[in-house]
C-alpha cells in the first residue's frame, strides 16, 4: 500500500485569522476535514487520525483502548514539550484507569449541582460587583478584561482558597501553558512558577490543620492528612483547576456575548425570559465548543472508528467542535437556535474523562449572561465592524477583549 507523503496530509489544527470567530472551521476547512476519520498532519509532523462525527467522537472518548496519558510515546501532541514541563502528578484529566478515577473521585462532590446551587449566591455577588466594575469603565470599555475573566476568576478562587489578589500571576501562567505557540522554555519556567506557587499555598494549609473551608484546605486536611493524597498530588490538582476554572467559562463569556449581540432579540429575551436561560447556554454551548483544535488521545490496540481501523500506537483526535455541529443529530447544525434541545452536546468531552466542573461552568454562564442582560439591555459592539481580537493559538480558543458601549 503506498504511504501517503507527510506534506500531502491537511495540517491540523488551521489557521485562519480570517475566520469568522462564531464558526469553528469555513467552509472549506470543513471540506478537507470532512472525514468522518481522516489522517492529518499535525505541527509537531507527527500523524494522527481526526475524528469528527457525533456518534464516532462519543465512541471513542468512551473507549478504553484509547489513552489520554501524553506522556505515552507516540501521542499526539500539537506542540513540543519540554523536558519537565509535562510534570502531570495530580493532573488526573492525562490519567487513564485507577489512577485516574481515584483523583477524580475525590472531587466528585465537590461539583455535584446540589454543591453548586449552595455557591449561586456568591456567584450571583460576584457577576454583579463586576457589572458595577464594566459600568465604571466605560462606555466604551471592554467586556473580557472588565466582566468575562474576573467572575470566573475570582469565583475559582474563592472556591479553591486561592488569594485573587494573585490574579495577574497565575493568569498569565495559564495562558502560557494551554499557547500551542508558546516557547516550550517559558512553559517549563511558567509550570515550574505556578507548581511552586501553589505549592507553598497547599503546605500553608496543610501546616495550618484548621477548619477553613475551601476545596484545597478541606482536601489538605481530610485527604492529605489522612495519607490518601500526596502534597505533589494535591498540587497538580490546584493547578488544572485553578486553569480550567476560569479559563474555560471565561472564553464562554465572552464568546456568548458577542454570539447574542449579534442577535438582538435573542439577548433581550435573555432579560424578558431568564427561565429559558438554561437551554440557551446548552445552545451556546453546542455552537461555540471552546475546545476547538479537539481532545487528543493514544490508541492502546487496535480499534474500529466510523469505519476506520486506528491501530495501537496510532495517534487519534475528537474534534468536539464539529461533532456538534453534526447535521445527521442536529437539525440545522450550523445555525444558532436558543430553543433547541441542545443537551446531547459534547462540549464538556464524553466518557469518563468529562469535564468535572461542567454544573459550575453553567450555573456561571447562565448568572453571568442574565444579569449583563438585565443590567445592560443597550449593550451593543463598540465597532460593528471590526473583528475582535481572538486566541488562534490556544488550546482553549476564546477573545482577547470585546469592546462594547451602552
Amino acid at each position: 500500500m503506498a504511504v501517503t507523503p507527510l506534506t500531502d496530509l491537511p495540517l491540523w489544527p488551521p489557521i485562519n485569522l480570517d475566520r469568522d470567530p462564531l464558526v469553528p472551521l469555513d467552509a472549506a476547512e470543513r471540506h478537507r476535514f470532512s472525514g468522518p476519520v481522516t489522517r492529518v498532519r499535525l505541527p509537531t509532523d507527527v500523524t494522527a487520525w481526526l475524528v469528527t462525527r457525533h456518534a464516532d467522537v462519543r465512541q471513542l472518548l468512551r473507549h478504553p483502548a484509547f489513552s489520554a496519558d501524553l506522556s505515552r510515546p507516540g501521542f499526539p501532541l500539537l506542540r513540543q514539550v519540554a523536558p519537565g514541563a509535562d510534570n502531570r502528578r495530580g493532573g488526573f484529566i492525562r490519567m487513564d484507569g485507577a489512577e485516574h478515577a481515584r483523583l477524580r473521585r475525590m472531587l466528585t462532590a465537590e461539583f455535584m449541582i446540589k454543591n453548586v446551587r449552595r455557591v449561586e449566591p456568591l456567584i450571583r455577588q460576584t457577576v454583579d460587583q463586576a457589572l458595577d466594575e464594566l459600568r465604571d469603565a466605560g462606555p466604551p470599555a471592554d467586556l473580557v478584561a472588565h466582566f468575562a475573566l474576573p467572575v470566573p476568576s475570582m469565583v475559582i478562587c474563592h472556591l479553591l482558597g486561592v488569594p485573587y489578589e494573585d490574579h495577574d500571576f497565575f493568569q498569565e501562567r495559564s495562558r502560557t501553558l494551554i499557547d500551542r505557540d508558546a516557547p516550550p522554555e517559558r512553559v517549563q519556567r511558567h509550570v515550574r512558577e505556578l507548581r511552586d506557587y501553589l505549592h507553598r499555598l497547599v503546605e500553608t494549609k496543610v501546616a495550618a490543620g484548621d477548619r477553613a473551608d475551601d476545596l484545597l484546605s478541606r482536601l489538605a486536611r481530610d485527604r492529605v492528612g489522612g495519607g490518601e493524597l500526596a502534597v505533589d498530588e494535591l498540587v497538580g490538582m490546584a493547578v488544572l483547576l485553578l486553569i480550567a476554572g476560569h479559563e474555560t467559562t471565561a472564553n464562554m463569556i465572552g464568546l456568548s456575548t458577542l454570539l447574542l449581540l449579534r442577535h438582538p432579540a435573542r439577548y433581550a429575551a435573555l432579560r424578558d425570559e431568564p427561565g429559558h436561560a438554561d437551554g440557551l447556554v446548552d445552545e451556546l454551548l453546542r455552537c461555540l465548543s471552546i475546545v476547538r483544535t479537539g481532545l487528543a488521545r493514544l490508541a492502546t490496540a487496535d480499534v474500529e472508528i466510523g469505519g476506520q481501523l486506528i491501530r495501537a500506537g496510532e495517534g487519534v483526535i475528537a474534534v468536539l467542535s464539529l461533532a456538534n455541529r453534526d447535521p445527521g443529530v442536529f437539525d440545522r447544525a450550523d445555525q444558532f437556535d436558543p430553543y433547541r434541545q441542545a443537551q446531547q452536546h459534547v462540549a464538556f468531552g464524553f466518557g469518563v474523562h468529562q469535564c468535572i466542573g461542567q454544573p459550575l461552568a453553567r450555573a456561571e454562564l447562565r448568572i453571568a449572561l442574565v444579569e449583563l442582560a438585565r443590567r445592560f439591555p443597550r449593550l451593543r459592539l463598540a465597532d460593528e465592524a471590526g473583528r475582535p481580537s481572538t486566541r488562534d493559538t490556544s488550546v482553549v480558543y476564546g477573545l482577547d477583549a470585546l469592546p462594547v458601549t451602552w
